[in-house]
């Protein structure tokens, strides 16, 4: 079946199913599917799921998000890298910022990504007002990629002390590396990341060469697969940053790729609760391994400059402010020794899964708990890889890991487990609104994924959040956001000047460089985009003081990248700075100088509108085809009897009281007692509290 090229779809590849979302820009349709993942060999999933779609080969474009960085980080199974690096600087990578996993005992148990003896320095030094002292000896520098080589590096990143002030040394040393080394996977700090912060700039363009090799196989295989099919269109990758770039800019830079599949969920989330009027949210992602949580102030994701994966692991380049925590559907709930239940952080995954897909899993998980209390429906299973549940199998798994040491019946055990994960839930939610000064009052929840809609209740009555929109297709949200999201690229430049000692017009000059190499990237991506923005900011900071303060400059380039609009001056620049600090610190410092530390570009291709109306119901829509008989569910310590009803055939304006059931190939949305939910213009179903 042939398709215009103008179709677009974006494909979500999570630990327990791979979510996938079709949008042909020019005729408005939209469709979505969902398939089983395969760990370890994630191109199974993903094109099973494309094919299942229809014909790879007519499709313009593909953009995917992926936790393949991610996982690769977390599990420690990257690529082994060797480090080529400056005289006194080999142990930046364990010295970090002093800093250690516990706080007490005389020993640490970090683990650096490259080991001291895949760390070697060669002679160079350049000094911090980038005066070079030392040239590289670029004949030690063959002989120590060699050496690394020997021991089995994959990949090799150089970094050397002040490469951001002058990346000469770097730069010659590169050219020797590349010279003797068998693949691409080389690169130097100052392509990856030309910031001052040795420790922070070591560590990202470590992290960078050890996910090359994985994220490069990764893509190839991916790419291999496509053009079997006969794909001729462009394939992109979402990045942490909420934006899309291109594979190959993946391929050079896998380390913007961190957070990637969560960030296209945010994307996704936030611009249904704008359209649909709500600009105050927090994001909750429940997937078969994890739980996500973002807060949308104002209708605009939290951006970070530096985000910590796991302990020792600092990577600096803009992401999403994601706080993630092991509570999945796939978490297995256990007892300790003493006598406390516990959910996660181990989850089953896609395989073997929960006891209920009879996989050969014997322990029970938070998706099994559900299923005991009647809130998933065995019968209709997601993702369409099962014909149904074995029930029985989790109610035995949960009366004997659970229920019994416990002293609790079965039912009561499972609903022990799923009070746990909420709990723990609540804890994320409250760590990105509470700890941070937000009101959740003000805020609605906006859960998605696999099993954030069954949770619902508890965001609302643990938290103490306002309300819950639900979007149209929960369980596909992250695909959504691949192709909603824009196009983007962040560079960085450090400049280190007084603003006292500015000259205004040298800056401008150098903004517009960065801004027209952005802009270059970006009108090169392939996607289609109705305008390309390019905007600056500054890390700023008073004399003095270590950490800097993020400055928007209301200043753009000009369409014709000649100038930029209005013309730069210190009086905007220290006008700027003041609103920032003031914003974060309620007071100013009079009379101290002020320094420019770096210089931030952006620029950001808007993607065509995507018309959320396209998911509205249809007018065929009525109550009385989504009703759906009625089932026992367990809520509060007991069987009620619950409404069941087809989602995707409720019209605008349905009104469902809970305790109540909504079911659709993607997900299901649990109403709990007490509450009621209402279906929008959008279908989008919006939860409240009676």
């Amino acid at each position: 079946m042939s398709r215009p090229k103008s179709a677009l779809v974006g494909v979500d590849v999570g630990g327990t199913f791979t979510d996938l979302a079709f949008f042909d820009e020019a005729t408005g349709q939209f469709r979505t599917a969902k398939v089983p993942s395969n760990r370890g060999d994630e191109a199974t999933g993903f094109i099973t799921g494309l094919t299942r779609l229809g014909a790879i080969d007519a499709l313009a474009a593909i953009i995917h998000g992926t936790t393949v960085g991610t996982n690769a980080l977390l599990e420690r199974k990257g690529a082994k890298i060797g480090i080529i690096t400056t005289p006194g600087f080999r142990d930046t990578l364990e010295m970090r910022r002093r800093d250690r996993p516990h706080t007490w005992g005389l020993w640490g148990d970090f683990t650096p990504i490259a080991t001291r003896e895949m760390r070697l320095e060669v002679p160079e030094r350049t000094l911090a007002d980038g005066t070079v002292r030392t040239p590289v000896d670029v004949e030690a520098v063959k002989a120590a990629a060699l050496d690394l080589l020997a021991e089995g590096a994959e990949a090799l990143a150089i970094v050397f002390v002040n490469a951001y002030a002058n990346p000469s040394n770097e730069q010659a040393a590169y050219l020797a590396a590349r010279s003797v080394w068998p693949n691409a996977h080389v690169a130097h700090s100052a392509q990856i990341l030309p910031e001052i912060r040795e420790f922070e700039r070591t560590s990202t363009t470590a992290i960078n060469a050890y996910l090359q090799p994985v994220v490069g196989s990764y893509l190839s295989k991916l790419e291999d697969e496509l053009a079997a099919r006969r794909f001729a269109g462009t394939f992109h990758i979402v990045q942490s940053n909420g934006g899309v770039m291109s594979t190959a800019a993946a391929r050079q830079f896998p380390v913007r790729t961190a957070l990637s599949g969560p960030a296209a969920g945010v994307i996704a989330a936030t611009e249904i609760a704008r359209v649909a009027g709500f600009s105050d949210v927090v994001t909750a992602d429940l997937g078969g391994t994890s739980f996500d949580v973002s807060l949308v102030a104002g209708g605009k994701p939290a951006l970070a400059a530096q985000t910590t994966i796991d302990f020792g692991l600092v990577v600096r380049t803009p992401m999403i402010e994601i706080t993630t925590i092991g509570a999945g559907g796939g978490s297995i709930a256990h007892v300790d020794a003493g006598g406390l239940l516990g959910v996660g952080p181990e989850s089953a995954g896609s395989r073997p899964g929960p006891v209920a897909y009879g996989q050969g899993n014997s322990r029970p998980t938070l998706t099994d708990a559900n299923i005991v209390l009647g809130r998933i429906n065995a019968e209709k299973p997601i993702g369409g890889g099962l014909s149904r549940l074995d029930v029985e199998a989790a109610r035995h798994a949960i009366d004997l890991h659970v229920a019994t040491p416990l002293g609790l019946s079965p039912e009561a055990g499972a609903e022990a487990i799923v009070r746990v994960a909420n709990a723990r839930m609540a804890g994320a939610i409250r760590l990105v609104s509470i700890e941070r000064g937000f009101d959740p009052a003000r805020f609605s929840a906006v859960p998605f994924g696999g099993g954030g809609a069954l949770h619902v209740g508890a965001l609302l009555k643990d938290v103490g959040l306002k309300s819950a929109l639900v979007p149209r297709y929960p369980g596909i949200t992250s695909a959504l956001g691949c192709i909603i999201a824009d196009t983007r690229y962040d560079t960085v430049t450090t400049i280190n000047l007084a603003l006292d000692d500015l000259d205004a017009s040298s800056l401008d000059v150098r903004m517009m460089k960065t801004g027209r190499a952005a802009y270059a990237v970006v009108a090169e991506s392939g996607l289609t985009v109705t305008g390309i923005d390019v905007a600056y900011e500054l890390d700023m900071h008073y004399q003095g003081q270590t950490h800097t303060v993020c400055v928007a400059l209301p200043v753009t380039l000009a369409a014709n990248g000649t100038s930029i609009t209005p013309a730069l001056t210190a009086a905007i620049i220290r006008e700027a700075f003041e609103s920032a600090y003031s914003r974060a610190f309620s007071r100013l410092l009079p009379g101290i100088p002020v320094r420019i530390v770096n210089v931030r570009t952006t620029a950001t291709g808007r993607r065509p509108a995507f018309a959320l109306k396209a998911l509205a119901p249809p007018k065929s829509a009525s109550m009385d085809a989504a009703r759906r008989p009625s089932r026992r569910v367990w809520f509060d310590g007991g069987w009620r009897e619950a409404t069941i009803w087809s989602r995707l055939e409720l019209p605008v304006g349905a009104l469902i009281e809970g305790p109540a059931i909504l079911e659709q190939p993607d997900a299901t949305t649990v109403i709990d007692p007490g509450l009621r939910g209402t279906v929008d213009a959008f279908g989008n179903l919006v939860v409240e509290r009676h």
